[in-house]
């Protein structure tokens, strides 16, 4: 929006001109960037010109840096951020003059570190309209002035207020060919769309980084937008969709009402569903509904089988109620992927054996992807695991480079464990084996690190087809795997290419 007074700028000592920005993601999990295509949307209707950078899939255009007033870089995740903090000396390099703007989950929460690197504005939350009036800010500069040159900015730096979300705009991203597919049973594969139906989450789980920002706040965002992206995206040859909301069931109604649309329009046209064991199992009378309109799959972050970790990490489930879930699951032929998080201060040698053990006896061993068990908890600035004198206790101190406390288990095996588990499962990815094959690796691995015979693995009673899932898997609150950290620094070096059947942890 222009004020009364731009408008008297505009007629008096100099012309206002549109910012040229620039929207950078550095990594997203193989999906294509909502987080670039919202507020491009919003910039775009408002007449500037935005280029949109996904360098995990392009690489990074110098001479759109040079050009631009604005360069916003978007931060949903931890692996995200340690990208962009490379990335932020060199865009300053090419063009010293602009302002450098970070947003999303981890802006706020790593804020005095991302200054030190000279972004000059934070936004948090709900950031369309703070990025937006940002633009707006800087383009009432005259030409050629330091943009980056802004006293403390007067957006808020977290924002949950209520927005009219807008279809998002996805042009100028690389074609959803390029990004993460859906693998089937016997080898084929399907186009991957991807939107979100809510942003935020109700619930306050220790370890969560959407908690720090929105403290238990949660968006709709229309049914009308909502089904208008998946309009545009199926046209463009999407053939699944991927809901990226944190957690589908927090608005019940919204969302039943959301795949009964989508499924009436698009009945040939698959999706996935992200939704926690608490509400899988509270809004059992809905699961059927689902599998009902095409969801092939619902993700499901479990964490840990052990009571006493998922209290620590506040979950709102019990073992019990992840395994009620689980065979509910199979009652409906529906397929579970469920999430770990299974090296943290609490695991012990057993309680990681056990885990293995009812993977493997609940049949579950092709729907976890095996990097979900080398996954280490991640402790992130603002994290409400920090609450917990016992986690206090055995954390170093902030490492503002790495952007976590780094912690250590007081049994070395396990963490050595950890590395073991993680190494495997890389290596599984690069050779394309089976997840059955490298699940028998990690469990004879981890047999061997607590001193036992590993018992024979035997196929279940009922053989089951492999499951379809994402060539790249999703998981958050966790530190980098060793192969991420090949990555980073390398980011403007990718190239648009098609993601490999097997997909990349990076």
């Amino acid at each position: 929006m222009i004020t009364e007074n731009d408008s008297l700028r505009r007629t008096a000592s100099y012309t206002v001109e549109y910012v040229n920005i620039v929207l950078i993601s550095t990594y997203e999990l193989g999906r294509q960037p909502f987080g670039l295509a919202s507020p491009a949307s919003w910039l775009r209707r408002r007449g500037h010109e935005v280029a949109c950078l996904d360098l995990s899939r392009q690489a990074l255009d110098e001479s759109a840096i040079r050009a631009a007033g604005l360069i916003a870089i978007y931060l949903p995740m931890h692996t995200a951020t340690r990208l962009a903090a490379k990335l932020i000396p060199r865009l300053r390099e090419s063009n010293p003059l602009v302002h450098v703007c970070c947003y999303g989950l981890y802006a706020p929460m790593n804020a005095d570190y991302l200054r030190t690197l000279g972004v000059r504005t934070i936004l948090g939350g709900e950031f369309e309209h703070e990025l937006t009036q940002l633009a707006e800010r800087l383009q009432t500069r005259l030409p050629g002035d330091d943009h980056s040159a802004v006293s403390l900015q007067p957006e808020p730096p977290v924002s949950l207020e209520r927005l009219a979300f807008e279809v998002p705009d996805r042009s100028g991203l690389p074609a959803i060919d390029k990004y993460a597919h859906l693998i089937l049973p016997g080898g084929g594969f399907r186009l991957v769309g991807s939107t979100e139906g809510s942003r935020g989450c109700k619930h306050l789980c220790r370890h969560c980084p959407i908690v720090p920002v929105y403290k238990g706040v949660f968006r709709i965002v229309s049914r009308d937008v909502v089904i208008e992206d998946i309009r545009n995206q199926v046209a463009a040859g999407a053939q699944h969709i991927s809901f990226g909301d944190p957690d589908f069931f927090n608005g019940i109604r919204h969302a039943i009402e959301l795949v009964r649309d989508f499924h009436r329009e698009f009945p040939a046209v698959s999706y996935d569903v992200t939704i926690k064991i608490e509400h899988l199992r509270k809004y059992e009378t809905h699961l059927s509904t689902l599998r009902d309109t095409g969801c092939l799959f619902v993700v499901s972050a479990v964490e840990y089988l052990d009571d006493l970790v998922l209290r620590a990490l506040d979950k709102g489930h019990t073992r019990e109620d992840f395994l009620h879930v689980v065979r509910t699951f199979r009652a409906l032929k529906m397929i579970l992927h469920p999430t770990f998080v299974p090296f943290t201060q609490w695991t012990t040698m057993e309680s990681y054996l056990d885990l293995l053990r009812v993977i493997q006896a609940e049949s579950l061993i092709e729907n976890v992807a095996p990097i979900q068990l080398g996954i280490r908890l991640l402790i992130p600035e603002g994290s409400r695991l920090l609450e917990l004198e016992e986690v206090r206790q055995n954390v170093g101190s902030f490492d503002p480079e790495s952007l976590f406390y780094p912690w250590k288990h007081a049994d070395p095996r396990v963490d050595a464990l950890g590395e073991t588990v993680q190494t495997i499962a890389a290596e599984g990815d690069r050779r394309k084996e089976s997840r059955s094959f490298v699940f028998d690796r990690i469990w004879r691995a981890a047999y061997a690190a607590a001193g036992r015979q590993a018992p024979r693995l035997h196929p279940p009673q009922e053989p089951r087809a492999a499951v379809p899932f994402l060539s790249e898997p999703w998981y958050c609150c966790a530190e980098p795997t060793r192969e991420q950290f090949v990555s980073i620094g390398q980011v403007s070096e990718k190239k648009e290419e098609p993601i490999p059947a097997g997909g990349s942890y990076v």
